[in-house]
């Protein structure tokens, strides 16, 4: 028995010294934390909704601010939801009433649109900012095209929309609810083209870019990846927690990874085949009162091999990927 005990103090021991490892570099990017962030799909730029009334476009390579921002051109930024556009054209915002487009190249605002009916819980936008996808607190979730003005809703969830995803052209979303499903459907004609059930509600929803994969967490413990081309589960992420929340994800570029944050300072690197954990990192906390703490809001892969993310502490952190890219 004391053999078991020694055996599993050596191993907490060594699990609580691998969560603290030290960042290769952390920049601060909003003073007194942030509400908001988003990380570009090549790891280039970040967006961050600041705790001090802005909304900050960073230039990830050079660690330089490209824009400032104020949501809805007031003093008090309430911004909460924020999305970068696959091919780094648009960025979209937030609050609970209203959602802007900003195009990226200039860093001009390009529309304002207010929802009357019901909160924004999250959002998403497609290449060149033609359309961007609204979840809301009452379970429907609206298509927009802003070029065109067309409106799709979608009235498949019968419960809040807690998370929202895009394909890159945006003919495809993904959503999830605390009806306990996710659905993938068609934003040209409204038609469910899989269903994604879950025992508990749906918390976080990401896709593959490249066209291959989804992810779907519930608010319990069980986080899935499918194949979209078939709708097969293909992996289910394997960790030991009793609950685990996820408030980010992102996929690697060859698809062979899946980079997730939680609000409890977590990032994990887990591989898509086969749902293993292969590396965790604990990012900074949130500076004041207890509890020490943070939400990681964004993660994303950067070219040198390493990864990055952007939690409520205002910190951008980049980390050392270990020799996992053979297994």
């Amino acid at each position: 028995m004391l053999q078991f005990l020694r055996l599993g103090l050596i191993l907490l021991l060594t699990g609580c010294s691998f969560l603290e490892s030290k960042p290769l570099s952390r920049d601060l990017h909003s003073p007194g934390g942030s509400l908001a962030a988003a990380i570009s799909s090549d790891g280039s730029v970040s967006v961050v909704s600041g705790a001090s009334q802005d909304v900050s476009v960073w230039d990830l390579s050079t660690g330089k601010k490209r824009f400032h921002w104020r949501h809805q051109g007031g003093a008090t930024n309430l911004v909460v939801s924020l999305d970068i556009s696959y091919d780094n054209s648009y960025v979209v915002t937030s609050d609970r009433e209203a959602f802007g487009l900003w195009n990226l190249q200039t860093g001009e605002p390009e529309g304002l649109w207010r929802i009357d009916e019901s909160s924004i819980r999250d959002i998403a936008v497609a290449d060149n900012g033609r359309g961007i996808l609204v979840g809301r607190g009452n379970g429907k979730v609206m298509f927009f095209e802003p070029q065109t003005g067309r409106r799709l809703e979608f009235l498949g969830h019968s419960e809040k929309i807690n998370s929202v995803a895009l394909s890159p052209n945006g003919h495809y979303a993904l959503t999830g609810s605390n009806d306990y499903v996710a659905y993938l459907w068609d934003t040209r004609t409204g038609q469910v083209i899989y269903s994604f059930t879950h025992p508990s509600r749906v918390t976080k929803v990401a896709l593959d870019p490249e066209g291959r994969y989804a992810f779907t967490a519930d608010s319990q413990k069980l986080a899935r990846i499918w194949d979209i081309k078939t709708g097969k589960e293909i992996s289910n992420l394997h960790y030991f927690e009793r609950q685990k929340i996820f408030s980010s994800a992102r996929f690697s570029k060859d698809g062979r990874y899946l980079l997730t944050g939680s609000p409890a300072r977590r990032i994990d690197l887990w591989q898509v085949s086969s749902g293993k954990n292969l590396q965790e990192w604990r990012v900074a906390p949130k500076e004041g009162p207890a509890p020490q703490s943070a939400v990681v809001y964004a993660v994303g892969f950067l070219a040198d091999n390493n990864v990055i993310s952007e939690s409520s502490s205002g910190l951008a952190e980049v980390w050392p990927l270990e020799n996992h890219l053979n297994e």
